[in-house]
Order: C-alpha cells, then structure tokens, then sequence
C-alpha cells in the first residue's frame, strides 16, 4: 500500500537583506534582474535617487527620482536605512517598506554601492546578506560601459576612475563573485541565496516546529 502524501511544512522565517554591489559596469544590475524574474519571494528595494532619469529608466520601478531637497528631508527624518553620495548624486533606501517585507518573510534586494551596504551592516548586520561582483579586466569593464551607450564619455571616465576605490572594498563582503562568464555568476548568487534561506537564525518558525516534533506520538501501522 501507497503512503499518504505529507502535506508540506511551512516553517516561519524572517526575510534577508541581499545586497549585492559592484563597479559600474561589472554586472550587478544584469544578475540582480535576473534573479527578480526567476525568483518570485525577492523583491527590489526602490532607491531613491537625486540624479537625472536615464531614457531606459522608469520612476518607481528602477528608482524614485527626486529633488535634493526631498532627499535632505527623507534623510534628517530617518525615514532612510542607508544613503550615500555617489559620482556626485544621492541615492537612499526607504525604511519603511523593507522592514515590512521583512517581517513577512520576504527577501529584499538591494542593488547599492559599499557606502550603503556599509551603513546596512552597522545597522542590520543580522539581516544583510553581502556579494560584490568583480569584472574580469579592467578592459572588459571599460567595453562594458560603452556598450551600455547610456552615458556620456565624460561620465564613463568619471565610473571608470571611481571602480578602483570601489574595489578596495571586495574584502567587506560575505561573498565575492568573479564575473566573467554572467550565467555562472548568476548561479552562483542562487545558490548563496539558498543556502543563506536555510540557515538556523533566520528561521524563528524552526523553535516551534522542532518542540512539537519532539513531542509528538508516533501512531504505529494498523492502529
């Protein structure tokens, strides 16, 4: 005779803070994209961001543009996890809707640079989940931002100049990824984020479900 089917367990957890960071150009934006469409339990924390909206761009799905007055008011009334300045324009996290999805057991994405990953480890080191991309060469990197064809010569330059700072910082990360083939990079975030799922502190619903397996009476075939 068959066994009855187990019906499946849901076991509580509290959502993570992925964030994953990289020098323009190195790929974070492709992998983080991908990972949105595939994996329906994480979303994007929105940004908000001082700096022009690009013709590929739209205002509250890549980010929210506003004025540095808006953005000053945000950041003084704490209603931001984490900000920085960044090629002379300010970006943000909203609070308020992360700790929401959190609570519900859901992932957050952040797509951010060091600044702001380093401010969301002093704060929520418990919830952050770090991995920074690094381009193979700095040749590639420099294709990559010309291929892009979003941003002016100038502003390549600028990117270009500032990815070497933004590099020193490959030692602040919980996991460093080598991007040089994107669909390998990609599976390897999947699997951080699988593993990172599982793991005991983030799952409070463990407590409760271990307890009762304890205690309970296993009822014997025929009886």
């Amino acid at each position: 005779m068959a066994s009855a089917s187990i019906p499946p367990v849901h076991i509580a957890r509290r959502g993570l803070m992925l964030v994953i960071s990289s020098p323009s150009g190195a790929g974070k934006s492709t992998i983080a994209r991908n990972l949105l469409e595939k994996d329906k339990n994480i979303s994007l924390s929105v940004s908000v961001t001082t700096r022009a909206r690009r013709q590929s761009e739209i205002d509250g799905i890549h980010y929210h543009f506003i004025s540095k007055t808006q953005f000053e008011r945000m950041r003084d009334g704490e209603e931001l996890l984490e900000w920085a300045e960044v090629h002379g324009n300010f970006y943000g996290t909203p609070r308020e809707p992360v700790e929401t999805a959190m609570a519900e057991g859901k992932d957050m994405l952040f797509d951010i640079d060091w600044q702001g990953a380093e401010q969301l480890q002093d704060k929520m080191k418990a919830d952050v989940v770090s991995i920074f991309i690094l381009p193979p060469t700095m040749t590639e990197l420099q294709s990559r931002l010309h291929r892009r064809a979003e941003d002016t010569e100038e502003v390549i330059q600028t990117r270009l100049a500032n990815s070497r700072s933004e590099i020193e910082h490959w030692r602040d990360y919980d996991y460093v990824i080598l991007n040089d083939d994107l669909q390998a990079a990609f599976e390897a975030v999947e699997a951080i984020v699988k593993a990172e799922r599982v793991r005991r502190d983030r799952r409070h619903g463990m407590f409760d479900f271990v307890r009762g397996l304890l205690e309970e009476v296993p009822t014997l075939p025929g009886r």
